[in-house]
């Protein structure tokens, strides 16, 4: 049965519309529903539909391949076999996934060329031979053999190139409902043609309508069982081998002895989409402060994941923001995992080529993926992903929280600044940042303590004797200070952007790794930077880069772009494929258009003897027709060979029989073998035919 008209081109649009490909999908409709309207036709032969199969195959596994890699593939199940673990293991399932998605989401593209040689070919379905390796192998072997040839079949692939369709459009990012009510529809119109004429409409549409029904519900039921995994994910998942900072806690430096070491090393590149650069990249935030450690607190266990969108390399952060900047950075994932360095309010990332996606209410985003990310990030003023402060007395009170340890110390420092709580935050900050401008310094050198009191912390050194530190005295005695005030703050880590290179780019050191303060605003019900660290810190720590520092960040290019290279975020690939669209072109024109274009027939009915079941003219069928008549029938699906046997018992075929079997032999080849009869062969058909039925002919019948 026929598929109803322009149902193939609704299926393409409709996988168009779920993976982005609109454009695509529309031209690919236009040009096969046009079939209809044009009389233009092309003798394609068996042997020419076998080329265009393997040359969809062909597509279909190059795109397999680029996938593959593509999506870190190699390297991913190297990792595997050199160590098994479950990270490992994640890493490897991610990429395939990935791929398969991918090679589903192209599959109609892949394979159009065979069903438009099958719309656009004379006979208007495609041989099973030039698909099926079995039948090739049969028509081989009866070949071998010197049988008659095995009876050739033609199929109408457009229905499972249609439910191929469907099943692409299926692989998106999106969320939402718009998969499930485009494609009911769809398949109501398809199985409306194909109903059984047994029942009557009512009881169509209502087990269809129940379909529908238990269909919808059954999409709810995964959906909330999806999230009821998520939710029981082992969170230990979610550690962090990325530069340094990890999600759940961070050990400071506060109170070590010595010198703190730091390294020129870049490890971000920035080039923003429009100036300035964002001053601060953010990778996590903490809460609790205990014995020189910060600690998520609430934070620690509640990742959740991400979602992508179609092109399965965006990323929303916050769905109703409003991105008015944009930067383009390139990190790397130690591991293939690691936080990401993300400037303040970012609420969407593009081009980000990750598996997995989480982020918590701490503002840490984890990222799972290849070795080397690179991506868009947009972002502008107002919210961040942070959750809103934590300001409940009765129970955790965890930004508002102080350890007892360093309250002395504190409330000296507010006493002498005539800070009090309720005066708004405000003032408080502009007088906290004024204290720590006029009165310390920055430095990475700590000197012994003074044995002056057993109960003396390192901040309240810091604070009340030394006025010396680097950014994590800083921010964390302002954090404290700031809760003391009763005005909710958290700690966060990161790095500065500061260093421009060519152009509008720029770099980040590891020395370039800061602590800083988040403030909420009440009014706005936001997160805001706030830092106190001595900005001659910047200058500091550049006094100490290497005079050999050009050779390093020379090195550090070159890996760069190697890297680049090596997990696949370049554009090389595309520009090859670019460059084998003329070969592929040239190929098709020898496939396709090598073949004569024919004009359709008015007379369906001619068209019909002459291409789409050749031999149909055979003079062996007037003997079956007269025999069949006269004396035996030929039974539904019995074959000629059978039906001759039975026929020719009968007393007017004895003397006839051999000559029977030589034409039903002749008959065969004209009908199946592709070489057809010679001019000879074709006359003594005739002739002998004609024979056969004067000679069986009973008396007093007439021809």
């Amino acid at each position: 049965m026929k598929m109803p008209s322009f149902l193939l081109g609704a299926a393409l649009l409709f996988w168009g519309w779920q993976t982005d490909f609109l454009l695509v999908g529309g031209v690919m409709a236009v040009a096969l529903e046009s079939a209809r309207f044009t009389k233009s036709r092309w003798e394609v032969s068996d042997e020419d539909f076998s080329r265009i199969w393997t040359f969809c195959a062909l597509v279909i596994l190059v795109a397999a391949v680029y996938a593959f890699t593509a999506n870190e593939g190699p390297a991913s199940f190297r990792g595997l076999f050199q160590e098994v673990n479950l990270a490992a293991e994640n890493k490897a399932g991610a990429s395939s996934a990935r791929t398969a998605i991918s090679v589903i989401r192209w599959f109609p593209m892949a394979f159009f060329l065979f069903v438009a040689a099958q719309n656009y070919s004379s006979r208007g379905k495609i041989p099973l031979l030039a698909i099926s390796l079995i039948q090739r192998r049969r028509r081989k072997r009866a070949q071998q053999l010197g049988e008659p040839l095995p009876i050739g079949h033609d199929v109408d692939v457009s229905y499972p190139y249609f439910a191929g369709c469907l099943f692409a459009a299926s692989a998106h990012g999106g969320g939402g409902k718009s998969f499930f009510w485009g494609l009911c529809p769809l398949l109501i119109w398809a199985l409306w043609s194909r109903r059984s004429p047994r029942f009557g409409l009512v009881p169509w549409a209502v087990a269809v309508g129940m379909a529908i029904g238990f269909g919808y519900l059954g999409q709810l039921g995964i959906v909330q069982l999806q999230r009821l995994v998520e939710g029981y994910t082992p969170q230990w998942l979610s550690g962090s081998a990325g530069r340094g900072f990890d999600p759940t806690h961070t050990r400071t430096e506060i109170g070590q002895i010595g010198r703190i070491k730091t390294s020129g090393k870049i490890v971000i590149r920035l080039d923003p989409k429009s100036d300035p650069a964002p001053n601060y990249l953010r990778e996590a935030s903490y809460r609790a402060y205990s014995s020189g450690v910060w600690h998520a607190g609430s934070s620690k266990n509640d990742f959740v994941g991400l979602g992508a969108e179609a092109d399965l390399t965006s990323w929303v952060l916050q769905p109703r923001k409003i991105n008015s900047t944009a930067v383009n950075m390139a990190c790397y994932l130690d591991g293939g995992k690691g936080l990401l360095p993300l400037p303040t309010g970012c609420g969407r990332l593009e081009n980000l080529a990750a598996y997995v996606l989480e982020k918590n209410s701490a503002g840490a985003v984890l990222a799972t993926g290849p070795g080397l990310v690179i991506f868009d990030a947009h972002y502008g003023p107002g919210p961040t992903i942070d959750s809103p402060a934590n300001t409940n007395l009765v129970s955790t009170n965890e930004d508002l929280a102080v350890p007892s340890s360093e309250e002395p110390a504190l409330d000296q420092v507010i006493s002498d600044l005539h800070l009090t709580a309720g005066q708004g935050p405000e003032r408080a900050k502009r007088v906290i940042n004024g204290f720590f401008q006029d009165k310390f310094s920055y430095s990475l050198w700590q000197r012994p303590a003074k044995a002056m009191s057993t109960n003396e912390t390192p901040l309240t050194r810091f604070l009340l004797r030394s006025h010396s530190g680097h950014c994590e005295y800083f921010a964390t005695a302002t954090v404290l200070l700031l809760r003391k005030l009763g005005i909710p703050a958290r700690y966060a880590v990161g790095y500065a952007v500061h260093e421009a290179t060519s152009g509008s780019k720029y770099v980040v050191r590891l020395r370039d790794a800061h602590a800083w303060c988040l403030v909420w605003n009440d009014k706005d019900k936001a997160w805001h930077d706030f830092d106190t660290t001595p900005a001659s810190w910047v200058e500091a720590e550049n006094r100490r880069a290497s005079a050999l520092q050009f050779l390093s960040d020379g090195w550090s290019r070159l890996t760069f772009e190697l890297s680049k290279l090596r997990w696949g975020q370049t554009r090389l690939r595309q520009y090859i494929l670019w460059t084998l669209i003329p070969v592929l072109a040239l190929l098709l024109s020898q496939i396709i258009f090598r073949r004569g274009r024919t004009r359709q027939s008015r007379q369906p009915e001619t068209r019909a003897t002459v291409t789409e079941w050749p031999g149909l003219d055979s003079e062996f069928y007037q003997l079956e027709k007269q025999v069949a008549d006269l004396w035996v029938a030929r039974q539904p699906g019995e074959s000629l060979a059978t039906w001759l046997r039975r026929a020719a018992v009968e007393p007017a075929f004895i003397g006839i029989r051999a000559p029977l079997e030589e034409l039903l032999r002749l008959h065969y080849r004209y009908r199946f073998d592709p070489q057809g009869l010679s001019e000879l062969d074709r006359e003594a058909l005739r002739r002998e035919v004609k024979s056969c039925l004067s000679r069986a002919m009973p008396e007093g019948k007439g021809r």
